[in-house]
């Protein structure tokens, strides 16, 4: 397995399917589905060594590196950490579990549908792996096309409008965060005197105050946006109302986990002092973020707006963990963003459930429904307690190490974060008992079928995931924790190791990762994460 390129495969085993999807007649809609599953299925395990052969240490690993146009300084640069790896696993599992959820879903264009998330999710796990910016702005603009065609063809009445207002926000913050890059890229050429898209290069590049400053917020406003951070965030619950189920869900549980992996991936890292410089503006946003999230959601008629806000509320969360720059809050926010993909994904799948048997997403037009639907009453409780942060379940581990290492770095942002935690329980559980509980009042959910074997298959995974990562996170947490005390050190000179928290290892010794085909890339400790 260490010879092969895996990050390669699998950033292209998608690519792959879609020329295998061209060559299929679009009226075969069975083998269509069938080509498509198996690629992301056969992705997902082709990802599974990444975690299984991954060691705990923040040396990139997996490395493969090729000179792609030598002149200009471009690569072909790819490689992952205890952050980035994570996420990729993530990607590939709920990408694969989408692909079960559309099944009945979508039957209009199903060809072209399954080439958009198949291209789709090339361009997420591309993000993840690239450690060159001009690879990593490809696939960043790669993902924004397939993604609106999902919402603007396959969405629901104002899929235009959605699809538009998301397409719209996100260029803006990319062309803004190209700008910067173009500037990191002439600016390494004046100090060092080669030009180079190196990303790991441009950490602990010389950078006066004000230009440094000016870098960070455009980073800022595109990682923002992606967030979305309050007041960046009112193209969130547009496109998620409108959106497919199977868009909703990869949505939620992985481009908005980008504006999260851009912030510690780019702007923590090269922009030190800008970080330091903005923490309490960003924490006071993220704040806002939380409790406005909360509020918002808990007056929402729409169960899918509701859960939208909600991820607006849950990435505040994850914001102010990063920025309170110790390890403890940023490994919770971490695993936060983990932990929001799977319950919120698994939310977004619950939904669809309903909204395929009913056509309708209003909390009124439901009520009783445990009665008709005991199977799903049941996934449904476990995931909406586990969004809300039950001890035990995933959604309790990430929250409680945010508020840790918030109280740490500041004990009034931490008590009005807590605040979010109760609100989030009664707009919840409030939901979940105006549709579940009662009697049916509705005439229409007398004939509510419950789930089949095919629908509760797909949420297995979630459902096995949060009970693991509620009872269990200590593995997760020893994978992502020497990378988060190196970015800490990185921040922090000198604060690194104290705030790792207790009863865990601090970082190993530097080794090296894993390298394709004995790459020299791989041996790069000085420059990288």
């Amino acid at each position: 397995m260490e010879s092969l390129p895996l990050l390669s495969l699998v950033t292209f085993i998608p690519l792959g399917g879609v020329f295998l999807l061209l060559l299929i007649d679009k009226e075969n809609t069975a083998l269509i589905r069938g080509v498509a599953f198996i690629t992301t299925v056969v992705d997902f395990l082709v990802s599974i060594p990444l975690f299984t052969q991954f060691e705990n240490t923040h040396i990139m690993q997996f490395v493969e590196r090729k000179d792609w146009l030598p002149e200009w300084g471009i690569s072909y640069y790819m490689g992952v950490d205890g952050i980035s790896m994570l996420l990729i696993l993530l990607t590939t599992l709920t990408t694969a579990i989408c692909m079960v959820s559309t099944w009945t879903a979508i039957e209009k264009n199903v060809k072209e549908f399954m080439i958009s998330m198949l291209l789709l999710e090339t361009g997420m796990v591309g993000v993840f792996c690239a450690l060159d910016f001009f690879l990593f702005y490809v696939f960043w603009e790669m993902m924004l096309v397939p993604m609106y065609l999902i919402i603007g063809v396959w969405g629901g009445a104002r899929r235009i409008y959605a699809a538009l207002k998301f397409f719209i926000y996100t260029m803006v913050g990319s062309v803004l965060m190209l700008v910067a890059i173009l500037w990191m890229y002439f600016h390494h050429y004046a100090v060092k005197g080669f030009y180079t898209m190196d990303i790991l290069a441009y950490q602990g590049l010389p950078i006066d105050m004000s230009a440094q400053i000016l870098l960070f917020l455009a980073f800022f406003v595109a990682f923002a946006i992606k967030v979305p951070m309050f007041p960046f965030h009112t193209w969130l619950p547009d496109a998620h109302v409108e959106a497919p189920t199977a868009g909703s869900v990869i949505l939620a549980g992985i481009l908005l986990k980008m504006g999260t992996y851009g912030f510690l991936r780019f702007s923590l890292p090269m922009f030190p002092e800008a970080t330091l410089w903005a923490v309490d503006w960003i924490s006071w946003l993220a704040l806002i973020g939380i409790v406005y999230g909360a509020l918002v959601a808990m007056v929402q008629e729409d169960v899918k707006k509701l859960v939208a806000y909600s991820s607006v509320s849950h990435l505040g969360f994850v914001m102010l963990g990063i920025f309170a720059l110790n390890v403890q809050a940023i490994e919770g926010g971490m695993l936060q963003m983990l932990n929001h993909g799977v319950s919120t994904g698994a939310l977004f799948l619950a939904v669809g459930v309903l909204y395929e048997r009913r056509h309708t997403r209003l909390i009124s037009e439901y009520g009783g429904v445990t009665s008709k639907m005991p199977v799903f009453a049941v996934i449904f409780m476990i995931v909406t307690l586990s969004s809300i942060g039950l001890p035990g379940l995933n959604g309790f581990v990430g929250e409680f190490l945010i508020l840790m290492g918030t109280w740490k770095a500041n004990p009034l942002y931490a008590a009005i974060a807590t605040s979010g935690v109760i609100w989030a329980a009664v707009y919840m559980l409030w939901m979940f008992q105006r549709v579940m509980f009662g009697k049916v009042t509705n005439p229409k959910n007398e004939k509510l079928k419950d789930m089949n074997a095919r629908e509760i298959a797909y949420f297995a995974p979630f459902v096995a995931l949060i009970f693991i990562l509620g009872v269990y996170p200590t593995p997760i947490i020893k994978m992502m924790e020497p990378t988060i005390v190196h970015l800490v050190e990185q921040v922090k000179p000198g604060s690194g190791e104290m705030t790792a928290p207790e009863g865990i290892a601090p970082a190993p010794a530097a080794h090296h990762g894993h390298g394709a085909g004995g790459d020299p890339g791989h041996n790069r400790t000085g420059s990288g994460y």
